[in-house]
């Protein structure tokens, strides 16, 4: 409903970068620097310094960001107000998830969700927790759920539930025929971990701070990208790894990996995060509420 000039220049102001901006807003960048060329036209004046592929807000860009966020925020307002009175649950919400956690645990959430809610659209972006702290530090997205501790204190964090990681190997393996064991036990075989900046590898590392004799054992022989790629490898024979329960209920039931519990055990929390808003849009609210309760009720399953 907003002039589309102004939140095209929003945008750009948040993330002081047309290229993210075209990206979060589903445009290309010339089409926003269309935009963004019309709005200071309309004021006659640059919003925007330009210089060495970097912008800046100039003074009057400043002012027009300052009163465009109080504007939004309105409209924001009204339509919760609107809502609030017909009973309408509608719109578009853009959720960040984590691989583990897009892959295994939100489907079946978001599937429930909207059967209940069939109009309202959401969108779903998968990246590693960082990325997806990045994205809801940057307003690229409404909500993150992720797999690890997020450091910045500016953003609402809220435990879901608890993960349980365990250690997989294949069928045959020497380590198969036990229930439960020490990391130290893995130190003997290769180990096949997530990337930098996966809340999976971010866990494990922090585990193996308080197993000081087992971190300068570890012997890491393969950084991949995903779950699946992670327990290809291992299924594949190239090592043992550790991942979350939920990621491997098809490969049990397939015969194809063996889980071993850890002593001690290794939990984590999958929590939602995002902005320390004035405000809330009333469909996000009512996703936040909807997984609330889902979590509670699934508390003792391996998947939401």
């Amino acid at each position: 409903m907003a002039d589309r000039r102004l939140q095209v220049f929003h945008t750009v102001a948040r993330m002081l970068s047309f290229t993210k901006a075209a990206e979060s807003l589903h445009m290309t960048q010339p089409a926003v620097t269309f935009q963004v060329r019309q709005l200071e036209e309309s004021f006659n004046t640059r919003l925007f310094d330009r210089t060495h592929n970097r912008i800046s807000l100039t003074d009057a860009g400043a002012r027009v960001f300052e009163y465009a966020d109080r504007i939004f925020q309105l409209y924001g307002e009204m339509e919760n107000g609107v809502r609030e009175l017909t009973g309408e649950i509608s719109g578009a919400l853009t959720i960040g998830a984590s691989t583990t956690i897009a892959d295994y645990m939100l489907p079946t959430l978001l599937g429930d969700f909207s059967t209940r809610y069939p109009e309202v659209a959401i969108h779903l972006k998968v990246s590693n927790s960082d990325g997806i702290v990045s994205m809801v530090e940057n307003n690229t997205i409404d909500l993150g759920v992720v797999e690890s501790p997020v450091a910045n204190k500016n953003l609402v964090v809220e435990t879901c539930k608890q993960d349980h990681l365990v250690a997989i190997v294949p069928p045959g393996h020497p380590l198969a025929d036990r229930q439960q064991i020490h990391f130290r036990a893995l130190l003997d075989y290769p180990f096949i971990c997530r990337e930098e900046g996966s809340g999976t590898r971010d866990v494990i590392n922090g585990y193996l701070d308080g197993l000081p004799d087992c971190a300068a054992g570890l012997k890491v022989s393969m950084e991949l990208g995903s779950p699946e790629a992670v327990k290809g490898a291992v299924e594949a024979g190239m090592g043992v790894s550790v991942v979350s329960r939920a990621a491997v209920q098809k490969e049990l039931k397939l015969g194809t990996l063996v889980t071993l519990a850890l002593d001690p055990p290794l939990v984590r929390p999958f929590a939602f995060v995002h902005q320390k808003q004035k405000f809330k849009l009333r469909v996000m609210e009512e996703l936040l509420d909807f997984a609330r309760a889902y979590c509670k009720d699934h508390r003792s399953h391996d998947v939401i």
